[in-house]
């Protein structure tokens, strides 16, 4: 299975860390964010990579090359405007092919088994759910056994860890393809989205205070 890394985001939320470094190259103990999640991916078996970037992303091509150093074999996605998460993945589906593909937030911290995602996937979507952290207490989608809807409560928050189909992508909605919620929801009511509730290390390192507890942690 390809895994994506998510790397196009302006980091607005980190700035000036960010004014001129791309957010998933901010360190952790002296190595960036994205090197941290592509070294784990390696170790869980992901080994083809992609890697969409915009804001400063020349900058993560130097960084990483064509990954050989890490084990890894990575294609990059350009976007000449940040795209959005879901207008990431679309333009980034010729590299990613025609099987289902992993998708991972470069800047989340977590220590999840991305191994146990190496499998087949008989819908459209799989996603990785934790508990709501304190920035954002309401969640984002409900967890039954393992199928996952947005209207039921209690709701757990969506970890930027999933697993796609293609087909998620030529789902009709009523809006164009930025954020990639209006694909999932599409998706939920259609009974096709699965889930797993994750209780480990999990962390959107969203703001310099967040990094910074991070590298303590």
């Amino acid at each position: 299975m390809k895994a994506m890394l998510l790397a196009a985001g302006r980091g607005e939320r980190m700035r000036p860390l960010t004014d001129t470094v791309p957010k998933p190259l901010l360190s952790v103990k002296g190595k960036s964010l994205i090197e941290h999640q592509l070294e784990k991916l390696v170790a869980a078996g992901f080994t083809e990579i992609v890697i969409n970037h915009a804001y400063l992303g020349e900058q993560i091509v130097q960084k990483l090359g064509d990954g050989a150093a890490y084990g890894a074999s990575i294609t990059y996605s350009a976007e000449p405007e940040i795209l959005g998460t879901a207008g990431g993945i679309v333009n980034a589906l010729p590299l990613l092919g025609q099987e289902p593909f992993l998708v991972v937030n470069s800047d989340v911290w977590t220590d999840f088994p991305f191994q146990t995602l190496n499998k087949p996937l008989n819908n459209l979507a799989h996603l990785v759910l934790v508990p709501n952290p304190t920035h954002h207490p309401k969640g984002d989608f409900h967890l039954n056994q393992n199928m996952v809807s947005r209207q039921s409560e209690p709701k757990l928050t969506f970890s930027g860890v999933g697993v796609y189909h293609p087909d998620l992508f030529s789902l009709p909605i009523a809006e164009p393809v930025f954020g990639l919620a209006p694909l999932l929801i599409k998706a939920m009511e259609m009974q096709q989205v699965t889930g797993t509730l994750y209780l480990g290390t999990w962390v959107d390192v969203g703001t310099p205070e967040r990094l910074e507890s991070i590298d303590k942690l």
